[in-house]
């Protein structure tokens, strides 16, 4: 089962893929000492590791030149900076445009967390073309991830075996065998990750990023955080903020919120972004061929669920579709309109007794690839938030909760609410209720919301800019659907956004989109 508590930007991290498969305290710097001074060595980069999620090397860029990657040192512990250190993995593509223009880097996070930075920039490189004409565009993988030292828990055979379990119990024997299975896929992590465990907080990253500012040679972070970027990037304003350069937020994440909040507000998200999709199906043109009706479809999505969870229908052979499986692949279809059609197709196959294009959806979610090799994405999203989050949960306070985050979603809400067990004796303690991203003197950071939004619903926009402080968040809203604003090529996004980042133009508060 994935953390479907904070799935954030996975979608981003893996879209290109799964449209192959389914068309088939403040502080001047970080620290550091010496690894300030570390000179990178930019070499074509490879392809992706196994970690990363596989596949072939990065496609020259548009002008034929390659892309870039290095390896930054940073230290294991920042509490102990001079002791031991870790690789993290980084990839550029220089400024297209005139020298005398460049502006810096432009640090990109895609969110997960547990996202590869590394493979995910040249999968949407063509979106930021325009933002390349003053930047190098430059992403990593953060610790923990890909090739930054990755966290490790089950084995590929293990991880389809954990993703086809039942993440949503009805009776005794099926939490038993929840809890069982969450408990192994924890100690599987401590044991062959015991040593990064405790250093693969958010905070780390955010201290990371600041040595990466130095080595790149920055005097400020220029920075594009999504999802759970804008966490990292929030995160980094609060232990940072005079560091802070021209920063913008997309999809954000509420800052205010505890895990179970979360949880309960990705429900209502996931709910809003299912019925958007059904009332888009019945709506055009032509018969919606689901359902009749907003209910219709939904009722019959609902069914289909419940026979599901008595009999699996063949997927991805030898594995079969289960109620989990189809549960997932509807969300990670919900992360993008573009993805709507497959989620179509997906339903009315599976009404027909085929399974395989809502597996090869939730194989998607997963980071699972067509050669059955899983990326780490799973093991760095429970790790990087139980690290994160203090609150743990266990079995009764799920069921103490179910009414509501059934009433927030029938179809969601079990899935969310049962996912708040994957920390209950997780190895480490977590660090705090909540990120603390209050900034106070930081320069303004551009803060966009997607009404839409399933994953990092809307409200959250306008809390981190009320987390931020005063002065510094500046919210635009996008009336659109989908994970994110400026993925969707809407021009008014895309002209506030690259009028910030290349100009320093600062668009209204309150700027409306649609």
């Amino acid at each position: 089962m994935p953390n479907p508590a904070r799935p954030r930007a996975a979608a981003l991290a893996v879209a290109s893929a799964l449209l192959s498969l389914a068309l088939a305290g403040c502080s001047d710097d970080a620290g550091g000492g010496d690894l300030t001074r570390q000179r990178l060595t930019w070499r074509e980069c490879p392809a992706p590791s196994r970690a990363q999620g596989g596949g072939a090397a990065p496609s020259p860029l548009p002008g034929g030149e390659a892309w870039q990657c290095a390896t930054m040192k940073a230290p294991l512990d920042w509490e102990e900076p001079e002791g031991d250190t870790i690789g993290l993995a980084l990839i550029r593509a220089e400024a297209s445009g005139e020298a005398g223009r460049r502006i810096g880097s432009l640090v990109f996070n895609f969110g997960g967390p547990g996202g590869s930075g590394v493979t995910t920039l040249p999968a949407f490189a063509e979106d930021y073309a325009n933002l390349r004409t003053r930047y190098d565009l430059v992403s990593f993988d953060p610790r923990g991830v890909g090739r930054s030292a990755p966290v490790e828990c089950l084995d590929d055979a293990r991880l389809d075996t954990y993703f086809q379990q039942d993440a949503t119990p009805d009776d005794a024997a099926e939490r038993a065998g929840l809890v069982k299975s969450t408990e192994e896929f924890n100690a599987a992590c401590e044991k062959n990750s015991e040593k990064m465990l405790p250093h693969v907080r958010t905070t780390d990253a955010a201290r990371d990023m600041d040595l990466m500012r130095q080595v790149l040679g920055d005097g400020k972070l220029h920075y594009f955080g999504i999802s759970y970027g804008t966490e990292l990037g929030g995160v980094y304003a609060h232990l940072f903020p005079k560091k802070v350069g021209r920063a913008v937020f997309d999809a954000v994440v509420d800052p205010t919120q505890s895990p179970e909040q979360s949880s309960l507000g990705q429900a209502k998200g996931f709910q809003r972004a299912l019925d958007n999709f059904a009332e888009h199906c019945v709506s055009r043109t032509g018969e919606c061929p689901i359902g009749d009706s907003v209910q219709d479809v939904e009722n019959r999505i609902a069914r289909l669920l419940k026979d599901l969870d008595a009999e699996p229908l063949p997927g991805v052979f030898p594995r079969r579709l289960t109620q989990t499986a189809a549960t997932s692949g509807i969300a990670q279809a919900l992360y993008s309109q573009d993805f709507w059609e497959y989620l179509t197709e997906g339903l009315e196959q599976a009404y027909d007794g085929d399974g395989r294009v809502l597996m090869v959806l939730s194989d998607a979610l997963n980071g699972r690839g067509e050669n059955g090799e899983y990326s780490n994405i799973t093991a760095a999203n429970i790790s990087i938030n139980c690290a994160d989050d203090r609150p743990r949960y266990d079995p009764a306070d799920v069921e103490r909760k179910l009414p509501e985050f059934r009433a927030a979603s029938a179809l969601f809400g079990d899935y969310m609410a049962w996912s708040m067990v994957s920390c209950a004796d997780w190895a480490v303690p977590g660090a705090a209720d909540h990120p603390d991203v209050d900034a106070p003197g930081a320069a303004p950071v551009l803060v966009v919301g997607n009404t839409g939004d399933p994953a990092t619903p809307y409200e959250g926009a306008r809390k981190m800019v009320q987390a931020l402080g005063k002065g510094v968040g500046i919210e635009l809203t996008y009336k659109g659907q989908g994970h994110g604003a400026y993925d969707s090529k809407n021009k008014c996004v895309r002209d506030a956004v690259d009028g910030y980042l290349l100009d320093g133009r600062e668009p209204a508060a309150g700027t409306v989109c649609s």
